[in-house]
Order: structure tokens, then sequence, then C-alpha cells
């Protein structure tokens, strides 16, 4: 009997120690209304910084180098793609881009 009723006081203590609602939990008032309003829902979240680089990124690879474009130009092209493995891109662009002229 004496343990049943010890027992029994520490079930009542152990439910009151996990059922207890703390000033915390009634902090964020999500208890009264838990939708939020189209403008609240998006204070939280910041617009990414990889957006800004990604662009950046972007515009350099509109805007190259002139030193590489010749190279990917002298690369599309076999017979100057060979010279360059031997002399260089920057001779073999001179060699076979070089002397073009437009009239």
């Amino acid at each position: 009997m004496r343990a049943l009723v010890i027992l029994t006081l520490l079930a009542v203590l152990v439910i009151a120690a996990t059922c207890y609602e703390s000033h915390e939990s009634m902090e964020s008032h999500e208890y009264l209304n838990p939708f939020l309003n189209r403008r609240r829902a998006s204070d939280f979240i910041h617009a990414d910084t990889r957006l800004s680089a990604i662009t950046r990124e972007r515009i350099r690879e509109r805007m190259k180098a002139p030193l590489e474009y010749q190279r990917e130009l002298c690369e599309e092209y076999y017979p100057c793609e060979m010279y360059a493995l031997r002399h260089g891109y920057a001779a073999a662009y001179k060699h076979y881009f070089g002397r073009r002229r437009t009239k």
C-alpha cells in the first residue's frame, strides 16, 4: 500500500513536470493564431547573397579577356591547337589568325 502511494506521487510529479507550459512557450503567441499574414511570412527570409555572386560571374563570362578569347578560338581549330601544344597559344593564334586582314 505504501509503495502504491509513493508510485502515485511519483507519477503525478512526472506528469506535472512534463505537462507544464513555461513562459517561453507562450511567447510566440502561436497558440492564439498559428497562421501568419503574407507580409510577416517572409520577414525571416533574407535574399540569397550567392545570387549576386552568380550574376557577377555571368557578367565576367560575357566579358572575356582578349587572351582567353584567342585561346578559345585557337582550341576550336585543330591545326592551331596542335601548333599551340608546341609553341604556345599566343604564337599559335598569331600564326593562324594574326595575318588576317579585312578589306
